[in-house]
């Protein structure tokens, strides 16, 4: 795919990269005038009583040579390197579309560093190749055929292939080193993806590496890491760097060649030395865009080695689609589990088994359940973070898998166990940087999730920037800036897992009476560890090892003294002593 999009972007930009080349030979026909008109004043000047008046002539077109070298030169990096640069931020984009679409377990499988290291580096080394590289590679092409021709054509075509039987060895041994070069880039890129993955892993949990006392353990892996990237760069230098001195030994072979073979010409008298000079010029030339090719061949396996890596991104499938009907219409709320059992890739137990449970529209349910009895793979599976088995989750009656991804997701709002915050203003992270809504919504919302009376205290108010992943606030304040983000969508289901366990029971409170009478008609579930926070729901379930275990209302379950009432009794043996 990632190939496919390179093509597409050169298609259509297929002008301004014709145009480009077009300005490509252009300034490599009048780069190449120039040792021609050297020599030729290298003529006029040997001869006794010579004509001040032509040599004036010969500067005045070397003047104008290298002023249209300029103009051209300028012109065609202005089409060819702007594209590059457009293409490296295509690519990009087109990465992270990608990314949002692709499933939960992509990224249960990949590292944060990594995918990094993709946006970054991977997608720099491509616009190298298709900028730079591909300019020099075919400045270096034109500029070395014209030189050649003229001096077989104009010069000595004996003399010309004799100086340069160098070249084959130097292309041979080129491509060599190249297939070494792609190889130990690829290493190389690892290594900065992995060294990115520390950085970042280390940076969000530097409270518990301050805590358990741990930065001199983490610094000594993090030295590891940095050695194996220096030792991976290293690995590549040594031999990237053979290239160069290769080809200038290769080219003084040349030089030496035609020093010796050129000079008898000129002393025999078959060569003027003008043309001798004129050769001399065409062979730097021609020195100049082989080495630069040295280079380039580096340049292009580095963007062959990323392209693979992207590739790799590019071809995988999101595993969660729209429905084949693809049902709009938005949700109402009606919730249906019928005997649905559901187990995690390369799992091979059920988090879920056997749940049949009817939700009507506008009930409250609260789900209670220890650590691992499958309260959040419910929560998942009603977002369709993974794929349901057919005709075994309905909303509104109609199978889970028939929806569109986005009516489907348009219609829930979700406060995760983990609350994400943006770093950006608090109207921002209620807004979700969304322009729709007004600042007396945003308002309510917060009032809602009793975040309100703290934020107007704030010097800003709602304006105030918070660091990442709101570092500068509360857990408690981060879980209501949450909830008011799922309260001002008003969703038909909103779903609040275990999100009001950083606030004490009087806020908690607070925030579900205010949540009853707004949500009015609309479904809400709410997972939880405490009793308190369930109680008043209009029906609540139990979970044990995935399994429904009990069901009804609080004082039907506490009547029941099974799992609840143990939880119940937990929980409130302090107000009752």
């Amino acid at each position: 795919m990632g190939k496919k999009i390179i093509i597409d972007f050169i298609k259509n930009h297929k002008i301004s990269y014709v145009i480009g080349i077009g300005f490509m030979f252009l300034t490599a026909y009048i780069q190449s005038l120039f040792p021609t008109v050297l020599g030729e004043a290298i003529d006029v000047l040997k001869n006794n009583g010579f004509s001040f008046n032509e040599v004036k002539l010969k500067v005045m077109y070397m003047l104008f040579i290298a002023i249209g070298a300029f103009l051209t030169t300028y012109a065609w990096r202005n089409f060819i390197v702007a594209n590059a640069r457009s293409l490296e931020c295509h690519l990009r984009e087109k990465l992270y579309d990608h990314l949002q679409i692709l499933s939960q377990e992509f990224y249960n499988k990949r590292k944060t560093g990594d995918l990094i290291a993709y946006a970054i580096n991977d997608i720099s080394a491509v616009r190298m190749t298709f900028g730079p590289a591909t300019a020099m590679t075919i400045n270096g092409i034109v500029i070395c055929a014209i030189s050649i021709y003229l001096m077989c054509i104009t010069i000595n075509w004996r003399l010309t292939l004799i100086t340069l039987l160098p070249i084959p060895f130097i292309v041979i041994f080129m491509m060599n080193i190249g297939k070494l070069v792609q190889k130990r880039f690829k290493i190389v890129q690892e290594n900065f993806a992995a060294i990115s993955d520390r950085v970042q892993e280390n940076i969000n949990g530097i409270r518990i590496i301050k805590a358990y006392v741990q930065e001199e353990y983490e610094s000594k892996n993090f030295e590891k890491l940095n050695i194996e990237m220096m030792d991976s760069n290293l690995k590549m230098i040594r031999v990237s760097a053979l290239l160069s001195p290769f080809i200038e030994i290769a080219f003084s072979i040349s030089f030496a060649t035609n020093l010796i073979v050129g000079g008898n010409m000129v002393l025999a008298g078959s060569m003027s030395l003008g043309d001798f000079i004129a050769f001399n010029g065409y062979l730097t030339m021609i020195m100049k865009p082989i080495n630069s090719i040295g280079r380039v061949i580096t340049i292009f396996q580095r963007g062959v080695a990323s392209l693979k890596r992207l590739n790799e991104v590019f071809d995988v499938e999101p595993e969660i689609k729209d429905g084949k009907p693809g049902i709009d219409k938005p949700l109402k709320g009606e919730i249906e589990f019928r005997d649905l059992s559901f187990s995690y890739p390369n799992s091979k137990e059920n988090s879920i088994e056997k749940i049949g449970l009817k939700i009507p529209q506008g009930s409250t349910v609260g789900i209670l359940g220890k650590t691992g009895s499958g309260k959040t793979t419910l929560v998942n599976l009603l977002l369709k973070l993974y794929n349901v088995e057919d005709k075994k989750l309905f909303i509104d009656g109609i199978d889970i898998n028939e929806y569109s991804l986005k009516a489907l997701r348009e219609g829930v709002g979700y406060v995760p166990q983990d609350n994400f915050l943006f770093s950006a203003s608090i109207k921002d992270n209620i807004k979700f940087f969304k322009d729709t809504y007004k600042d007396i919504e945003v308002e309510e919302a917060a009032k809602i999730s009793s975040i309100y009376e703290s934020i107007v205290t704030f010097p800003k108010g709602f304006d105030t920037i918070l660091g990442e992943r709101g570092v500068n606030l509360s857990g408690g304040q981060k879980q209501r800036i949450s909830i008011a983000r799922a309260v001002i969508k008003n969703p038909s289901i909103l779903i609040l897992d275990d999100s009001l366990s950083a606030v004490d029971t009087v806020t908690e409170s607070r925030i579900l009476k205010n949540l009853k009478k707004f949500r009015k008609d609309k479904t809400t579930l709410i997972i939880a560890h405490r009793i308190s926070a369930i109680k008043d729901a209009d029906f609540i379930i139990v979970l044990k090892n995935g399994k429904i275990y009990e069901q009804g209302h609080h004082n039907e379950l506490i009547k029941r003294g099974g799992i609840y009432y143990e939880t119940y009794m937990e929980q409130y043996k302090d107000s009752r002593s």
